[in-house]
C-alpha cells in the first residue's frame, strides 16, 4: 500500500530512501532542512514500505491584488509506480491542503508533453496556454 503524507521536519529521516528517478539530484540535507522549515513550501511524499517513490511539492503565496494560491513546483512518480494513480494522489493531496490555506487556485508550468497534457486533462483542469517560454540567469 502506498502511504501520501505531508512531509514536515519530523520526516526529515524519510528523505534518506528515495528511489533515484523521484527528485533531479541528490537531497542537500541543509536544503532540505530549509525547505521543510519554510511555511510556504509544502511537499507531499508517496511511500512505498518506507521509500519515496514519488513526490508533489508546490508554493503559496499571494500578491497585493489576488488571493492566495499554489503552484505547483514538481511532481515526479518513479517509473515502477507510474499508472498506479499516485500522482494524482499527490496532487489531491496538495490541492485539499491548498484549501486549508485559503488558496483560491492551484496551477502548474508544465512541457506541453503527451504525458502532462493527458494527466492535467484526466483531472479536468483547464489548459490556459499553448507554449512555454522559461528565461534565467546566474546570479
Amino acid at each position: 500500500m502506498i502511504d501520501v503524507i505531508l512531509a514536515t521536519p519530523r520526516h526529515v529521516s524519510l528523505f534518506g530512501n528515495v528511489h533515484e528517478d523521484v527528485f533531479d539530484g541528490p537531497i542537500i540535507p541543509a536544503m532540505l532542512d530549509s525547505f521543510l522549515a519554510d511555511q510556504k513550501q509544502h511537499i507531499f511524499i508517496a511511500l512505498d514500505d518506507g521509500l519515496i517513490c514519488g513526490m508533489c511539492s508546490g508554493m503559496h503565496h499571494h500578491h497585493p491584488d489576488k488571493a492566495p494560491d499554489m503552484w505547483i513546483n514538481e511532481l515526479s512518480v518513479a517509473e515502477p509506480w507510474r499508472r498506479r494513480g499516485i500522482a494524482t494522489r499527490l496532487i489531491t493531496a496538495l490541492c485539499d491542503h491548498a484549501r486549508t490555506l485559503s488558496c483560491h487556485e492551484i496551477w502548474v508550468i508544465a512541457d506541453p508533453t503527451d504525458m502532462a497534457e493527458g494527466f492535467y486533462a484526466s483531472l479536468e483542469w483547464r489548459k490556459d496556454g499553448t507554449r512555454l517560454a522559461m528565461f534565467s540567469d546566474t546570479l
